[in-house]
């Protein structure tokens, strides 16, 4: 009987380290290309800070792939056009926001198709970002922070 719980164990020992495996080897194929940085994303609004999903955005072109931290997917979940998203402000994240979000990190509110959009991301990372969205062909309306 013990012999049967040692293998069950070793079994469910495996089976986490090959998806720990699964999700690190993801990280690298997104990663491969160059121009990725951690962002988190909310996803749903809620009044005590919660909402937000880590991940990984990558640049595209004229497009940020947002990808989820803890998927198996190769597609992104969420994908923002340079050419209509707006930077509205800067903020530091509240108390209860800063425990779901990445050490260190601002939150960007932008707004695409007059929707609200809120990613957080390092301070270097932001500096990128808004660079990325200020070399945007001539012509595009651009809100500053």
């Amino acid at each position: 009987m013990l012999e049967i719980i040692l293998e069950f164990a070793g079994l469910i020992l495996v089976l986490v380290v090959l998806c720990l495996a699964g999700l690190a080897f993801r990280r690298r194929l997104l990663q491969r290309g160059g121009g990725t940085f951690d962002s988190s994303l909310r996803l749903h609004k809620q009044a005590n800070g919660k909402g937000w999903s880590l991940g990984v955005a990558r640049y595209a072109g004229d497009t940020v792939e947002w990808f989820p931290v803890f998927s198996y997917a190769l597609r992104p979940r969420r994908s923002f056009s340079r050419n209509d998203l707006i930077v509205q402000a800067r903020r530091d994240p509240a108390a209860n926001e800063a425990l779901g979000l990445y050490a260190g990190h601002v939150v960007v509110e932008c707004e695409q198709a007059g929707r609200t959009v809120e990613l957080a991301m390092a301070e270097d990372a932001l500096t990128g970002f808004l660079v990325w969205l200020e070399a945007a062909p001539p012509g595009r309306r651009h809100a500053p922070l």
